[in-house]
């Protein structure tokens, strides 16, 4: 990559659309799609004003090959910082290869992954953690992963560690101001106050970790795995909660024999629905294949569904189910299936002597549903609206490369506290703080190596 080359891109989804945009950044942008469009007014853009849209017609050559709107962007008053040409043609594939093309044999070359946005951060128009809050925005697909993104590319997670970062920085020059005078033994930071910055850091820090679990699963969607025994009708839950005949449903056992996957939001928040082979002994080499892959989906699911066929399965055979399968961290839902075939007092009865069962150690919550029943669907789904508090203004880590800095930082600032603690000497302190300084200058960008940015823009898409 050449920072002062003119890249250009198709920044819509390739393929036939009603319109398609294609961009163009850097210092000969402008100069350059002059050269292919002449304004229906007489207008030239090199001589309008920022923000300006023009009308007129774009030639290759002195062929005509489609009638587009140019908006011009001058620098530093546009996305990445430099002059920027947005040219708004209509969708067709054709017109699409034509206008890219005649304006790489203009001179433009075709833009890297994210060299759009890799630009804006070069030249200072957002931080590394809101360059890649752009691509989490992209890719979003839900209310709540909307939120994440934008509030990180508004500086939601910069802000939080901007501050101390700058107050950190502030101890650190006098830490180092102390070094240059070790030989007087002046001390310029104080320890009480260094201390107190220190828990205050290490409090925050605490609160971005935390909040990973959160966040990292409102980003890739949160898996739901629906387990029980063969015919207890985990594909019919899973085809009722979809609205759709995704899982065959059978009355032969074992029709399920590998997982099947599907996405349904509620409540602002993308779930990951998982079917799964019933949970039995089994000759079947395929089966058995299927079983244990299920058990894989629950060692990886936030919530696992246990759904029971009261007829085929007694309450203490449930009660050692949910047992056998129930982890630290893990929401545990029992879903007791087919009441439209049950009477309410085997019903009651179940129940009655499922809750006596009940332990303090195993916790989950119960819904009786049948598949074919609307309302009990809807009812069900309101168990997952508001499993995860999102919306609270806080910033929430859902990248990993920002959690594995924190941590990174978490250890380095308890360092430090243990290095006020123990009295240690000036240089030991300022080591901790330096690379406390550093982790946290990873995710905004302060610090960086090319291996850090071919890492994050590789991922971006061409436009962007």
């Amino acid at each position: 990559m050449k920072a002062n080359d003119t890249i250009v891109a198709l920044s819509t989804v390739p393929g036939a659309a009603a319109i398609a945009v294609i961009r163009l950044s850097g210092e000969n942008a402008i100069a350059l799609a002059q050269q292919a469009f002449d304004s229906r007014f007489g207008k030239k853009l090199v001589e309008q004003d920022t923000h300006r849209v023009l009308l007129g017609d774009f030639y290759q050559n002195h062929t005509l090959i489609d009638e587009v709107l140019v908006s011009v962007f001058k620098t530093p008053n546009s996305y990445t910082g430099e002059d920027v040409v947005e040219i708004s043609c209509h969708g067709s594939v054709y017109v699409q290869q034509q206008v890219l093309q005649t304006l790489q044999d203009l001179g433009a070359r075709l833009a890297e992954p994210g060299e759009f946005t890799l630009r804006a951060f070069l030249n200072k128009k957002m931080d590394l953690a809101q360059a890649e809050a752009v691509a989490d925005l992209i890719a979003s697909e839900s209310e709540a992963a909307h939120h994440i993104a934008v509030q990180h590319l508004r500086g939601g997670i910069s802000n939080s560690l901007g501050v101390l970062r700058e107050r950190l920085l502030e101890f650190a020059s006098l830490i180092e101001l102390e070094l240059d005078f070790s030989e007087e033994d002046v001390a310029f930071a104080d320890r009480k106050q260094l201390n107190k910055l220190v828990k205050q850091i290490h409090d925050t820090l605490k609160k971005l970790l935390d909040s990973f679990a959160t966040g990292n699963a409102i980003k890739n969607g949160i898996p739901v795995a629906l387990v029980g025994k063969p015919n207890a009708g985990k594909s019919s839950l899973l085809n009722a909660l979809l609205d759709e005949e995704k899982a065959i449903v059978s009355a032969l056992e074992g029709t399920t024999r590998d997982s099947i996957e599907d996405t349904l939001t509620i409540g602002g928040i993308q779930y990951r629905f998982i079917d799964t082979a019933g949970l039995r002994q089994t000759d079947d080499t395929v089966e058995a294949i299927g079983v244990r892959r299920t058990h894989e989906k629950m060692e990886s699911a936030s919530i696992i569904l246990y759904v029971v066929d009261p007829k085929q399965q007694t309450p203490a055979e449930t009660a050692a189910a949910l047992k056998a399968i129930h982890r630290e961290n893990v929401t545990l839902l029992l879903v007791i299936n087919k009441m439209d075939l049950m009477q309410k007092k085997q019903l009651s009865e179940y129940k009655k002597e499922l809750k006596m069962l009940e332990t303090e150690q195993l916790v989950y919550t119960t819904e009786v549903i049948s598949t074919h029943d609307h309302t009990d669907i809807e009812r069900l789904k309101t168990h997952f609206s508001g499993q995860l508090q999102w919306n609270t203004g806080n910033a929430l880590i859902s990248n990993q490369r920002h959690w594995g800095a924190l941590q990174a930082a978490m250890q380095s600032i308890n360092e430090v506290a243990q290095g006020i603690a123990a009295n240690r000497s000036s240089d030991l302190l300022a080591i901790d703080i330096r690379q406390s300084l550093y982790e946290l200058g990873t995710i905004t960008g302060e610090v960086t190596t090319d291996d850090i940015l071919g890492n994050i823009f590789a991922n971006f898409c061409i436009g962007k």
